[in-house]
């Protein structure tokens, strides 16, 4: 006679299953630099050697996007640009919530120069 498992069983493989396959699943970060001349080197170089780099959009204005394994804090970083007289810290903070769900922005001056930073939830 045929065994037939029990739901139970059923049930406890699924669960196992489920956990698996959601660890092995890493949340990713995407980072847009720009244009993409030199973009794998420059993505190397941000987001270390793990990163992968592509580049698309319409022909002529390609531009180079990021992809990284998303820390263990959970947050992505990214960047709008400068911060200065045309656009302080609360405009770069709302500039990353609107590109970025759930993003904070921040100003981060060294010496004369000041770069929009974002952090957002991966």
């Amino acid at each position: 006679m045929e065994r037939i498992p029990s739901l139970a069983s059923l049930v406890s493989l699924l669960i196992i299953f489920a956990t698996v396959v959601n660890q092995t699943r890493a949340s990713i970060c995407n980072d847009r630099l720009g244009l993409c001349d030199g973009c794998d080197q420059r993505c190397k170089a941000k987001h270390g050697p793990s990163c992968e780099s592509k580049c698309d959009g319409p022909v002529g204005m390609l531009l180079c996007t990021c992809t990284y394994e998303c820390g263990p804090t959970k947050l992505c970083n990214g960047g709008l640009g400068n911060c200065g007289e045309s656009c302080n810290e609360q405009c770069c903070d709302r500039n990353c919530a609107q590109r970025y769900n759930g993003g904070h922005g921040y100003c981060n001056t060294l010496d004369d120069f000041s770069l929009c930073l974002c952090k957002y939830p991966c």
